[in-house]
């Protein structure tokens, strides 16, 4: 099991996290302009295609 998480402090506000997540928990916060977790953060797979494309740096993927 996996948990993800975006520091907001990090986020660049690109949305490209959102847009490459398979399991859609991301998405992006129109009026933060910074991506955020919107589904439930342990249904992550870990396949980490949102930290390959963050160039922030913000999205941490947590084994559990």
């Amino acid at each position: 099991m996996f948990m993800v998480s975006i520091d907001e402090d990090t986020c660049a506000g690109c949305s490209e996290c959102a847009e490459g997540c398979p399991a859609r928990i991301l998405s992006f916060d129109g009026e933060k302009e910074k991506a955020c977790v919107s589904g439930d953060a342990t249904e992550c797979m870990g396949c980490e295609a949102c930290v390959s494309v963050c160039p922030s740096g913000a999205i941490t993927i947590t084994e559990m």
